[in-house]
C-alpha cells in the first residue's frame, strides 16, 4: 500500500472526499518517533469535528482523529470479481429478498418494511434500496414504530462491499443509535460446477413442499407456523431437497441426514437451509444436497448461483469456497441499542 511522494507521507484526502473509497494510515495512540501505524482501507462516510469515519466492507465503521493520519489517498474501487457471474447489487438484493418474502410488508418511500411473525430476520427487516421519502432520522423512527406495532424488534438490512452498497447509511444508523448485531456474505458462482459435483445424488429426495421430516432438521425453528411454511414456500419456483436416515436410532425419515432449499429465479438460483446431522458429516451429503438442487435449477434454466452464509460460520465456508462460491458483498441487520 503506497501512500508515498518522492518519499513522503502525505494526506491526500480531505472532507469533500466524504463518499469515495479511501486508504489511510494513523499513528497508533501515545506513539513517539518509533509509532506503530495501522492502515485503514473504506468508505469515507464523514469528517466532522476532527473525526474520520470510515465504513469497511464487513460493515465496520472506524473513527480515526484527524491529528493522527499521517496519510491518505482515494483509491479505485474494488476490480471486478475474476470469477462467477457479472451481478451489480441492486440485482442481488432484489433476487436474495425474492427468495425470503414477508408475510406483511408496506412501503417507506423506496424502503420495504417486512414482517413475519418473527421468522428469519431477512423477512423481518426493512430493505432500503433507495429513498425513503423523509429524512433518515424520521425514517429510523417510523421503522421502530412499525415493528414495535407487531411485537417484533427493529431491524434494517443494508450491505457494504460492492458498488453501490450502502456503507454510508451504515454509518447513519451507527450515529442514531443502531447497532451491527449480525452479519453475513453473500457468495456468487456459476451454477453448471455445482451441478457436476461428484456427488451420489439418488438419495436425495427432491419437493415443491417441506414436510414434517424436512421441517425437524432445520434448525432454525422450533414451531413450523403457517407463517414459517409461507416464508419458506416463497420464491418464483422453490424446491426443497431430503436425504433420509438422520439420527442414529431415529425411525426412517424421521429425522433426515440432510436437507437444503433452493429458490429459482430466471438466471439465479439461491441456495439455503443447506443441513446435516452431526452425526453424518464429512460423508458427502452436503455436496450432494447442492448438487441435485443445481441439476434441478440447471433444467428450470438458470445458469448462476447465490448463497448467504455468516462470517463466523468457517465450516460452510469451507465447504462453498471449494465449489467455487466468492463473495459479493456483504450484508448487516442493524438494531437500536
Amino acid at each position: 500500500m503506497e501512500f508515498t511522494i518522492g518519499g513522503r507521507l502525505e494526506v491526500r484526502i480531505t472532507p469533500a472526499d466524504v463518499g469515495k473509497r479511501v486508504s489511510v494510515r494513523q499513528r497508533s495512540e501515545g506513539g513517539g518517533a518509533g509509532a506503530e501505524f495501522t492502515d485503514t482501507v473504506g468508505v469515507l462516510t464523514s469528517w466532522d469535528d476532527g473525526v474520520v469515519s470510515i465504513t469497511r466492507k464487513n460493515g465496520q465503521s472506524v473513527r480515526i482523529l484527524e491529528s493522527s493520519l499521517v496519510a491518505g489517498k482515494v483509491v479505485p474501487a474494488a476490480p471486478a470479481r475474476r470469477r462467477g457471474p457479472a451481478a451489480s447489487f441492486p440485482e442481488l438484493a432484489a433476487v436474495t429478498a425474492r427468495a425470503w418474502q414477508p408475510v406483511e410488508s408496506a412501503p417507506l418511500g423506496e424502503w420495504r418494511l417486512r414482517a413475519a411473525g418473527g421468522f428469519t430476520r431477512r423477512a423481518n427487516s426493512a430493505l432500503p434500496l433507495g429513498d425513503p421519502g423523509v429524512p433518515l432520522g424520521e425514517a429510523f423512527g417510523r421503522v421502530e414504530r412499525w415493528y414495535e406495532e407487531r411485537g417484533l424488534p427493529p431491524y434494517i438490512q443494508t450491505s457494504t462491499g460492492a458498488e453501490g452498497t450502502q456503507e454510508a447509511l451504515c454509518a447513519e444508523l451507527e450515529r442514531h443509535g443502531w447497532r451491527r448485531e449480525v452479519s453475513a456474505q453473500v457468495r456468487i458462482a456459476a451454477l453448471a460446477p455445482v451441478g457436476d459435483l461428484d456427488a451420489d445424488v439418488s438419495a436425495v429426495r427432491l419437493a415443491r413442499e417441506p414436510d414434517g421430516a424436512w421441517l425437524s432438521r432445520y434448525q432454525r425453528l422450533t414451531t413450523p407456523g403457517p407463517h414459517v411454511l409461507r416464508v419458506l414456500g416463497s420464491g418464483p419456483s422453490v424446491w426443497f431437497a431430503t436425504v433420509a436416515g438422520g439420527d442414529e436410532g431415529a425411525e426412517e425419515d424421521a429425522v433426515p441426514a440432510a436437507i437444503g432449499r433452493c429458490v429459482v429465479d430466471g438466471r439465479w438460483a439461491g441456495f439455503m437451509a443447506v443441513e446435516v446431522a452431526p452425526g453424518q458429516r464429512r460423508r458427502g451429503l452436503g455436496t450432494a444436497v447442492m448438487a441435485a438442487l443445481a441439476r434441478r435449477a440447471l433444467d428450470e434454466g438458470a445458469s448462476a448461483a447465490w448463497l448467504q452464509v455468516e462470517e463466523d460460520n468457517e465450516g460452510a465456508r469451507a465447504l462453498y469456497d471449494g465449489m467455487g462460491f466468492a463473495t459479493h458483498h456483504s450484508y448487516h441487520h442493524f438494531r437500536p441499542a
